[in-house]
């Protein structure tokens, strides 16, 4: 086999092992937030941090466009400015948590991507969900690391190689986000 079906084969190894009946407790819980009017936050680092990134514009402007029914979704990720300040002059890890204790409130979501599930700074920012009644979600891979057993709810890709982990992160970002694009 060439290099590009062997990876191609372990990526649908990864997506495969994904519990989609996890990934549909998800949509429920993008669906009662959109609803209910409540705040949505995502963050990661590294690749993790782009697919939040990502993921926030799909539903932003992919599933919220044109549509009585809006998203209020923000990706911690995104403002530069904020997180060099609390890099710099206080914590990498406290980037999240400082930014949600701006923002987040009960019965918010608060979602963290990992392919560790080790990061300090997004471990912090579901303890802190946890802590203040949000629910917490969170995208892992490998063994689900510490951020599986935090989160209350953990959609695991059971896949050791990052690159795979990132990509079923990135298919499982698009199963939810356009559930609500094309239903």
């Amino acid at each position: 086999m060439t290099f590009s079906e062997i990876y191609r084969s372990q990526v649908l190894d990864a997506i495969a092992s994904v519990d989609l009946d996890k990934v549909e407790q998800a949509i429920v819980w993008f669906r009662e937030a959109r609803d209910n009017g409540r705040r949505i936050f995502v963050c990661g680092n590294g690749g993790s941090a782009a697919t939040a990134s990502h993921f926030a514009c799909d539903v932003v402007k992919g599933a919220s466009f044109d549509r009585e029914a809006r998203f209020r979704i923000l990706a911690l990720t995104d403002s530069m400015p904020t997180l060099t300040a609390y890099t710099n002059d206080v914590c990498y890890e406290c980037v999240f948590e400082e930014q949600l204790k701006n923002f987040a409130e009960p019965d918010d979501l608060v979602m963290a991507i990992s392919g560790s599930g080790n990061s300090a700074n997004v471990l912090r920012a579901i303890e802190y969900g946890n802590r203040i009644g949000c629910r917490t979600l969170a995208l892992t891979g490998r063994d689900g690391g510490q951020l599986g057993s935090l989160a209350q709810l953990n959609i695991q890709v059971r896949a050791e190689h990052m690159g795979r982990i990132e990509d079923a992160h990135l298919v499982i970002c698009h199963m939810i986000a356009y559930h609500f694009m094309e239903n």
